[in-house]
């Protein structure tokens, strides 16, 4: 998209908004990428849950300090049944077309989250009943005792039933067939920001709800967003620069210092709730990519380990991500339960012996295959495929690079089509298990939804599932360190770096960052 669209396209948006709206606040910001859709429970991925965030709300929410917080549930406990939580409601809220919320939407949208087509059912795969005891008390059955539960909801929105049913779209979008629905354009929550019009990948525009249940809670300081997805790294900054865009989700690395010494213009950072990291296909007989016949170079584990020590994490931290990232041993972001540092420990580069271990196992060789990457997704991602590309390269193992957007990429990815990929995880639970359960478990309708390694391992399955039940701190912490134990012998995963974060703004905007990368625009704050 060139600058001069783009500048045309928000000056204009500007101009019909302060014409009537005298003093109000319109917030112009941009990522690189846009969200998946606008149904709620379709897609479990970031950029599409920051969008939802400002439409729909959560029963709770992780603030910016990343505590869980009281949203449309006030409050919630376990009952006298281990297995039953209750939540409590939050009354006198109603959703953007004026109808009330209460129980009733709550059942509604846990179990369409459950569907087959939902990609947020893996979070409710322990859920075995959801009840309305009256229209503002609702109690969740789980098969078992789940002390994590409400950590598993800071994702998940409610729907309105009635709006569901009016428009047909009671069963969630089917995102991997290309299905298109009313709730893919459209959008009736109960959140901080109503829809005013969707054009995706090309610009979404949202009105404050001055209806909501929070104002007088939250600052709500900004009366509308314009939010125009930009590709292109150059064109964000130079976007920001000139002062056509007020927010940038993700500035460059390159252009961290360059945004930072500008006049009227500030970045603030922290560290991510994401690992980057690579997958490959361990399971099918031969790679679809590679010009080995007959085997899978991935399915033998010297092979895997000569590619982790091939990498050099380090040279990417330098010169990839101009020092804004820490390199990584684990795909388990610093801070979240069941991280150790000795799990996390860096595994140097030895070229030597990674072309050792290759000639070990019958590949001296090397071998081609094929590595997929989104460029529209996380910090440099394309540039860091390009990196290990050449590091691979250095050990005879010939990598074809196809990057491609992200929504070409996630669409793939789960279904298992790709040999060898790029993939990064936060953990919004901040529990190991929500690793455990979508990366490692066996794939299947249970659980495993973006395990594409093809890895299967039932001892394994077993103790993620049992750890979901104990409640004894000891005895869990034991399960989890012997799954991420068995998870790090096998080099299941090439993990590459923990993500840094970094937002730039203008600097009359106080925002301090998230590490989940969620910015809450209802938190967002104008320096006087």
């Amino acid at each position: 998209m060139k600058m001069t669209r783009i500048a045309a396209a928000l000056t204009l948006s500007s101009s019909m908004l302060f014409a009537g709206l005298a003093g109000a606040e319109t917030l112009r910001w941009s990522s690189a990428g846009d969200s998946l859709t606008l149904d709620p429970h379709s897609q479990n991925e970031g950029p599409t849950h920051v969008m939802s965030h400002q439409i729909y709300d959560s029963l709770v929410f992780r603030d910016q300090s990343m505590k869980l917080q009281p949203r449309l549930a006030t409050a919630w406990r376990v009952t006298d049944d281990p297995a039953v939580w209750e939540f409590k409601l939050r009354q006198g809220v109603s959703f953007h077309n004026g109808n009330p919320f209460n129980a009733d939407d709550v059942v509604f949208s846990i179990l369409r989250a459950k569907h087959e087509n939902a990609d947020m059912k893996g979070l409710l795969t322990t859920v075995v009943d959801v009840v309305k005891v009256d229209d503002y008390t609702v109690h969740m059955r789980t098969n078992g005792p789940n002390p994590l539960l409400p950590n598993n909801l800071t994702n998940l929105f409610m729907m309105d039933k009635e709006w569901s049913e009016a428009n047909k779209v009671t069963v969630p979008q089917n995102f991997k067939a290309g299905e298109e629905t009313f709730a893919v354009r459209n959008a009736n929550g109960t959140g901080p920001f109503k829809l005013v019009s969707r054009e995706p990948d090309v610009r979404t525009e949202l009105v404050r709800n001055d209806s909501y249940w929070g104002k007088g809670s939250y600052p709500m300081e900004v009366s509308r967003i314009v939010f125009t997805p930009i590709k292109s790294a150059a064109t964000r900054v130079a976007a920001l620069l000139s002062g056509e865009l007020d927010f940038l989700l993700d500035p460059p690395v390159q252009d961290l210092e360059r945004l930072s010494s500008a006049k009227g213009l500030v970045v603030r950072e922290g560290p991510e709730n994401r690992t980057i990291f690579l997958g490959m296909q361990q399971a099918l007989p031969e790679l679809r990519t590679s010009d080995i016949k007959g085997k899978n170079p991935f399915a033998d584990k010297r092979v895997r380990q000569a590619l982790n020590i091939a990498i050099n994490r380090d040279a990417i931290k330098r010169v990839v991500m101009r020092g804004q990232a820490v390199p990584a041993g684990i795909i388990l972001p610093p801070f979240v339960d069941g991280y150790t540092k000795a799990l996390d420990q860096v595994t140097p580069p030895d070229l030597a012996r990674a072309k050792a271990l290759l000639a070990e196992a019958g590949y001296p060789n090397g071998f081609s295959v094929t590595l997929s990457c989104p460029n529209d997704r996380y910090v440099n991602d394309e540039a860091i495929c390009q990196a290990v590309t050449g590091m691979f390269g250095q050990i005879g193992v010939k990598v074809r690079l196809d990057a491609r957007s992200k929504s070409i990429h996630f669409a793939e990815l789960p279904k298992g089509e790709l040999d060898f990929y790029m993939l990064g995880w936060g953990v919004p639970t901040m529990d190991s298990h929500y690793v455990f359960h979508y990366l490692v478990e066996t794939k299947s309708d249970k659980g495993g939804a973006w395990n594409a390694t093809g890895y299967s391992n039932a001892d394994i399955d077993a103790l993620i599932a049992a750890m979901t039940q104990e409640t004894d701190a000891a005895k869990r912490a034991a399960m989890v360190a012997k799954v991420w134990n068995t998870v790090q012998d096998e080099v299941l995963y090439l993990p590459l770096h923990h993500q840094m974060l970094n937002w730039a703004m203008k600097d009359n905007i106080d925002f301090p960052v998230q590490s989940e990368n969620y910015p809450y625009f209802k938190l967002l704050k104008y320096k006087k």
